[in-house]
């Protein structure tokens, strides 16, 4: 295997790379305090510093006393040297949310599709209200995510298979990039819904585990040592699909609803569930809001919900064992820690695993998810980049 030879300038971009990781998780540092780290020399600190500054991804932030002498300049990262864009999008709305290069939103905006069928036109849009909002530039946007319902291709980042969504095919991303003047990856929004919780909710420090998303349809991420796994074609956690004992096969491959666990499990077997248990509500997630509040059939009602997803959970556990399920979506996040205690138990009548189930603990985990993706992206691209 060839090796790239270790010249002057990518010994510089490889210091200059570390520098950022530091002070991005350790920062504010003195310039003594970031060569003792970095095991640089006060010459080379100082000089890498210096190139940091000039190209406008460091600055002065304050001073810390060293004792006798001067007090010693603090430097961290600039936030404003980078923006990203995170975009949660389903057929009735798009949220979009624009953060800073740490991680921090600065801009967000919220819209109805009303049915809009020009992508271009929708993204476009959206993104030029959420950085008016935040008050910078759209040119000053490196990347953008967005996520979906739908297969993503893991080598491309562009649309395999999208649900509900007319317009959305492959071939899109290019044209979004090149409308937006930056990177634009696709990735299904059940995927960025685990990215959020492993980053920031119930996943923390959790290397296996699965998210299942229980709304208007029902999904399921798998991170497996600390990776998301995609499947070979992107496909993987597209769980609606798994054929289901006494539900018949779907008739095709974009109508999921019409059988399998879908036919289950999703948000229209939900209301006729609660209809069977005489629970009157306005939507799957008010069903299971209405049942945890009690009344006659409210608890037959949630252990049947239970169960069922039991059967779809304790399949994919079975195989890939992980430490914990959370539990997510507008219907999964409604029922909470007792819906969440019944699919457990469930999953133990079912299955000789014992994975621990727990509500998500995000808020718009799916943007949020996004946004941190997109973060992730640019910091990638930033400080990879050399002199």
């Amino acid at each position: 295997m060839s090796r790239r030879p270790a010249t002057p300038s990518l010994l510089r971009s490889m210091n200059d790379r570390s520098a950022l990781e530091l002070l991005l998780r350790d920062g504010p540092l003195t310039r003594v305090g970031l060569g003792e780290r970095t095991g640089l020399s006060k010459v080379t600190a100082s000089q890498l510093l210096a190139r940091l500054q000039e190209r406008d991804l460091v600055e002065v932030v304050g001073t810390r006393s060293a004792g006798r002498g001067p007090s010693a300049e603090l430097y961290a990262i600039r936030p404003g040297c980078s923006y990203s864009i995170g975009v949660d999008l389903n057929p009735d709305r798009v949220r979009v949310a624009v953060a800073d290069v740490m991680g921090s939103v600065v801009g967000r905006v919220e819209r109805s599709v009303n049915g809009a069928t020009d992508p271009k036109r929708l993204i476009h849009d959206a993104a030029v209200t959420v950085t008016d909002e935040a008050g910078i530039e759209l040119v000053a946007v490196d990347e953008v995510v967005i996520g979906m319902p739908g297969v993503v291709d893991p080598a491309s980042g562009d649309i395999e298979l999208s649900f509900d969504l007319p317009g959305w095919h492959r071939g899109l991303r290019d044209v979004l990039a090149a409308d937006l003047g930056c990177d634009l990856t696709f990735e299904n929004d059940v995927n960025l819904a685990a990215v959020a919780e492993r980053a920031e909710g119930a996943g923390r420090e959790v290397d296996d585990l699965v998210l299942l998303w229980v709304g208007r349809g029902v999904g399921l991420a798998v991170v497996l040592g600390g990776r998301l796994h995609r499947g070979a074609t992107g496909a993987a956690g597209e769980i609606g699909y798994l054929p289901m004992p006494g539900v018949s096969a779907p008739a095709r491959i974009d109508r999921p609803a019409e059988g399998a666990f879908q036919g289950l499990v999703g948000a229209g077997a939900v209301i006729e569930l609660a209809r069977q248990h005489g629970i009157v509500a306005a939507d799957a997630a008010d069903a299971v809001a209405v049942a945890l509040a009690g009344g006659d059939g409210s608890e037959r009602f949630l252990r049947v919900l239970a169960d069922r997803l039991a059967l779809g959970v304790a399949a994919v556990c079975a195989v890939v064992d992980p430490a914990l399920v959370v539990v997510s979506g507008e219907i999964g996040a409604t029922g909470g820690a007792a819906l969440c205690e019944l699919l457990a138990g469930g999953v133990r009548h079912i299955a000789s695993v014992h994975p621990k189930v727990v509500p998500t603990a995000v808020d718009d985990a799916v943007l949020r998810g996004a946004v941190l993706t997109a973060v992730e992206k640019a910091r990638r691209t930033l400080f990879s980049s050399s002199e």
